[in-house]
């Protein structure tokens, strides 16, 4: 029953973010073309107008903002999808961390001679389940230390490139993934840009479960976790 109702939820999720191929016709500088696209509906929600800053310019957007949260102007819009990248690269690193610190944590803070920073049920500590206490305020200061100079190199890429700067380039790629033409940017942004939201939706998935249900995810959906580590 569980584990169909991760199912669903997943099925939900990708059917609100559904792909947004490149389309250049969205595009058109002529007035007939901008009148024509003011009226068109979401694709995320065809029930709907999509939202009039939501023109599919961006990687990703498929016209889905039900509550507003764009804002009114094109600066409002670009703080948010901002603001979305960052944590949707952390959803996607917690995601991963999450299931592997229930799964490995014991072990490894076994072979180094310390105490586990599980809860007493097993379960990643947060906020819902507790067991924060038992981090030293040493991680905290490192975590701090490099979201500072994430933060850092952010800006430095945003004041050098100035009008060419794109949402949520911290100048990172060390293994050069990102493509150099055009059209390839784009496909490998949405990219990035949905397996976030993905990685956003997985963790809110698990905080419900174990909220609920008091034990970790990855005893009560083994199948994803357990059937191949």
């Amino acid at each position: 029953m569980k584990v169909a109702a991760l199912t669903l939820l997943a099925a939900g999720s990708a059917a609100a973010f559904a792909p947004s191929f490149l389309s250049t016709s969205r595009q058109s500088t002529s007035s007939l073309s901008m009148a024509k696209d003011d009226n068109e509906m979401s694709q995320a929600l065809p029930f709907v107008k999509r939202p009039k800053l939501l023109d599919g310019s961006l990687p990703g957007d498929v016209g889905f903002d039900p509550f507003g949260f764009g804002g009114a102007d094109k600066v409002s819009l670009m703080n948010m999808r901002e603001a979305e990248l960052k944590h949707g690269r952390l959803a996607m690193l917690a995601s991963v961390g999450w299931p592997l610190a229930e799964l490995w944590d014991k072990s490894i803070a076994g072979f180094l001679g310390l105490e586990p920073a599980l809860t007493s049920t097993g379960a990643s500590p947060s906020l819902l389940n507790g067991g924060l206490d038992k981090i030293e305020p040493d991680y905290w200061i490192i975590v701090a230390s490099i979201a500072g100079l994430a933060e850092l190199s952010n800006k430095e890429t945003k004041d050098a490139k100035d009008k060419m700067y794109i949402p949520g380039d911290c100048g990172f790629d060390p293994l050069g993934l990102m493509p150099k033409d055009k059209e390839g940017v784009m496909a490998m942004q949405t990219k990035e840009v949905k397996h976030g939201r993905i990685a956003m939706m997985a963790i809110l998935g698990y905080v419900v479960q174990e909220a609920l249900y008091r034990a970790p995810v990855t005893d009560e959906t083994p199948f994803f976790f357990k059937s191949f580590l």
